[in-house]
């Protein structure tokens, strides 16, 4: 029996969605499947371009049913639908994140079309869509990286109302193949943000010149050059400010895909370690009768629910955003920041068990282990997004608001507002619901319980032991707080999807009894930190808690985890 928490291509039925969103979902599956995995495998080891898929993409109007808005649509089954973006990139993540890639950087070139109010270039996107091009954001820079204060790429005035764009951008997906790209620039003769412009470009311009393939991947992230390339005025997207403004939410809209792509990947990796371990014979009975295996696969498993949960509930709320309601810009960086790199430790926690067949070219793992790397550090690091999120701390901790019940959001919509989001700022201001009765509605399950005893220890850090104007300078010691504050958020959304979805309670406090120990964990390392205060190292020591011990529990969740042996595999 397929487990219902986990995508399993041998049982996977979109029923939560529209007759052809189900159909394209399923179609893109079998898609994979006929494929079969040694060609999977093989086109992923020579570096492929995806030509093929890219057909399939195209002859079935994936990529225009999904990504045009209702606004630009050519008929009724296109829109910009969260949720049913998200099954895509599970699915995409599950057999490839080079599938997935050349479809995320889609979405970020379109990004700044869709924010524009250029008809004519939006309809131009929206024929290419229809015509199965791809696209991308021309926005970092070899020099500069993502730090847009300082671009390069140069538009000069031609005197007849338009420019001549000069300069280079670096690690631009598709940037081999794109239909259109959005490009950051600024013009030579305004300084200042109001010189910004996002521009269209065609990457089969002669004035356009690739110049490589910057790494060694059937993803083509490229290096390409603009030589006194025309823009004309259908060709301009934003203007000053505005640029400066779609370019960061357009980084809100795309980093979201990170972590359904990173849930896929550990998903089709844990099937391969499982049945693995399980049927592998050591010393003379299977690998996964050991208790340090059982406990390692047991903990990928929860933590794999975890973030499934977490992005589910997250998808709700980045459909329910609006000028009044802008708590997705927590739970954004939440989503890349803190179920990526809880991707990392699952697949860390199944190689540890599977060792040596996880470098094994004829797996899947092998390609799961190298490519779960990438996500954390896709549109915007780690770091970087820890940073971000510690802006809401005190807000979500300590200032709850009154908001409406967010419901669970898989209807039929257009999500028009991830395309009039404003102006980038002011994000200390954004309220959030009250984070506790998440909590409460599961006080009877133990490490639920104990992990709400270091979520309010937080809280008393945040009012008696917060750093000062002097700390708040050290981003090292920071970073650990807002480990500690993602934790907590991470659990509000698990728990709030459990309870809308009814999950296994035991799941749950196992799961939680893995958050007990990483809170725990966190608070010594902000215990060694050069910069901790005394006042700051007794509460961090006083915070630690040991997860409540039920062998029973485990065992139960441990027949999960063991059913998963045999439970899917892809076909030859």
């Amino acid at each position: 029996m397929a487990d219902p928490l986990l995508f399993n291509p041998r049982t996977y039925d979109p029923a939560q969605f529209d007759p052809e969103t189900r159909r394209l979902l399923r179609a893109t599956v079998d898609w994979f499947e006929d494929r079969g995995k040694r060609r999977l495998i093989e086109d992923y080891r020579s570096r492929a371009w995806l030509a093929d898929f890219l057909a399939f993409a195209a002859k079935e109007g994936l990529f225009a049913t999904f990504l045009t808005p209702a606004s630009a649509a050519g008929h009724k089954d296109q829109r910009w639908d969260t949720a049913r973006i998200a099954a895509l990139n599970e699915i995409f993540g599950f057999y490839g994140l080079d599938y997935w890639y050349a479809w995320q950087v889609t979405i970020l070139g379109l990004g700044p079309v869709w924010q524009s109010d250029n008809t004519a270039a939006r309809t131009r996107a929206a024929e290419l869509l229809t015509q199965g091009e791809v696209f991308a954001f021309g926005l970092s820079e070899k020099t500069h990286g993502a730090d847009i204060y300082s671009t390069d790429m140069l538009l000069t005035p031609d005197g007849n109302g338009g420019f001549t764009a000069t300069g280079s951008k670096y690690y631009i997906g598709n940037g081999n193949a794109a239909g259109l790209v959005s490009v950051f620039g600024r013009r030579t003769d305004i300084e200042g943000p109001d010189g910004y412009v996002f521009f269209a470009a065609d990457s089969r311009h002669s004035a356009y010149h690739l110049v490589k393939n910057v790494v060694d991947s059937s993803k083509y992230v490229s290096e390409f050059r603009l030589e006194d390339y025309p823009v004309g005025q259908d060709d301009v997207l934003h203007t000053g400010r505005a640029a400066f403004d779609a370019a960061l939410n357009t980084v809100n809209v795309g980093k979201f895909n990170l972590c359904t792509a990173s849930i896929g990947i550990c998903e089709h990796a844990m099937y391969e370690a499982v049945t693995h371990a399980h049927n592998r014979i050591l010393y003379g009975r299977p690998v996964t009768a050991f208790p340090h295996v059982r406990r390692e696969l047991a903990d990928a498993y929860v933590r794999l629910v975890g973030m499934k949960l977490f992005s589910d509930r997250a998808v709700d709320y980045f459909r329910s955003a609006s000028p009044d309601d802008r708590r997705y810009l927590l739970f954004n960086p939440m989503t890349k920041m803190k179920v990526t790199t809880e991707g990392e430790k699952v697949i860390d926690l199944m190689w540890d068990v599977i060792a040596a067949k996880g470098f094994e070219k004829d797996t899947y793992f092998a390609q799961a282990a190298v490519e779960i790397r990438g996500l954390p550090k896709l549109e915007g690091t780690v770091h970087v997004n820890l940073a971000l999120i510690l802006k809401f701390m005190r807000n979500h901790l300590l200032n709850p608001a009154e908001f409406a019940p967010v419901p669970i959001r898989l209807e039929a919509a257009d999500d028009t507002f991830l395309f009039e989001q404003g102006p980038a700022r002011g994000l200390g201001s954004v309220r959030f619901h009250d984070w506790r009765p998440a909590y409460d509605a599961y006080a009877d399950v133990p490490n639920v319980a104990r992990f709400r005893e270091q979520a309010d220890a937080l809280c008393e850090f945040v009012t008696t032991a917060a750093p000062d104007e002097e700390q708040s300078r050290d981003l090292d010691l920071l970073l650990a707080v807002g480990q500690l504050f993602a934790l907590v958020v991470h659990g509000q959304l698990i728990l709030e999807q459990a309870r809308l979805t009814d999950l296994d309670e035991d799941v749950l406090d196992e799961l939680f009894s893995v958050l007990v120990r990483d809170f725990s964990a966190f608070a010594v390392e902000l215990h060694g930190k050069d910069s901790a205060t005394v006042d700051q190292q007794r509460w961090a020591l006083s915070a630690v808690r040991r997860p409540v011990v039920d062998e029973a529990r485990s065992g139960r969740v441990w027949e999960r985890v063991e059913a998963l042996s045999g439970a899917y595999e892809m076909a030859p």
